[in-house]
């Protein structure tokens, strides 16, 4: 059964930082591309970041490019956002998903983890 726990979520003051990990189980973690999407309320969720199986390429929303890094530790089956200069336009729930290498789809989601920014 596949898994995908997020953590590091929370309440933070804009200009701060967050840490948002993904531990995966129950896949083959280095057959997946893994993405990081998120949902504020009243609105439909989009994507914020991705990263390539090893780790090689990386994609990133507009919104979040030169504030939001995402890494993997494939050793540890483990997704990572790193968030910097949070904004209170960033607070939503913040899903982790994966996406099998040859499927063009991510077909196994987290369960999210709220951001909230205050200004």
């Amino acid at each position: 059964q596949v898994q995908l726990q997020e953590s590091g979520g929370g309440l933070v003051q804009a200009g701060g930082s967050l840490r948002l990990s993904c531990a995966a189980s129950g896949l083959s973690f280095t057959n997946y591309n893994m993405g990081w999407f998120r949902q504020a309320p009243g609105k439909e969720r989009e994507f914020v970041a991705s990263i390539t199986y090893s780790g090689g390429k990386t994609d990133y929303a507009d919104s979040v490019k030169g504030r939001f890094i995402i890494s993997r530790d494939n050793a540890k089956n483990t997704v990572f956002l790193q968030m910097t200069s949070l904004k209170p336009e960033d607070t939503a729930v913040y899903y982790c998903a994966a996406r099998f290498l040859t499927i063009a789809s991510y077909h196994y989601w987290g369960q999210g983890t709220q951001v909230t920014v205050s200004s």
